[in-house]
């Protein structure tokens, strides 16, 4: 049974900075994608940013230059470092892996992140 745990959200300025970290069990984490989502109320779910087993990373045009996603595979953890933060990044954050052996994604319970002065 994959479970994700994220954790690292909270509530910080804009222009601030947060690591958003996503803990995975029961999976061969090394081989599967990772991705963060959000999802600001009354919005869709979209893609933040994603990673391959292989290291590729992808990101939406609004957090590039100010979010890096990484994993570490020996933690089975994987990262969302966030700069620069802006109001309209306040979110639940969502960590999703992708298995590469069956193509089932995997959600984890959230963590809301709120950026306010």
């Amino acid at each position: 049974q994959v479970q994700l745990v994220e954790s690292g959200g909270g509530l910080v300025q804009p222009g601030g900075s947060l690591r958003l970290s996503c803990a995975a069990s029961g999976s061969r984490f090394s081989s599967n994608a990772m991705g963060w989502y959000r999802q600001a109320p009354g919005k869709q779910r979209q893609l933040v940013a994603a990673i391959t087993g292989g290291g590729s990373t992808n990101y939406a045009d609004s957090v590039k230059g100010r979010f890096t996603i990484s994993r570490d595979n020996a933690k089975k953890t994987v990262y969302l470092q966030m700069n620069s933060l802006k109001p309209e990044d306040t979110a639940v954050y969502y960590c999703k892996l992708t298995s590469r052996a069956t193509g089932n994604d995997y959600w984890g319970q959230g963590t809301q992140v709120t950026v306010s002065s």
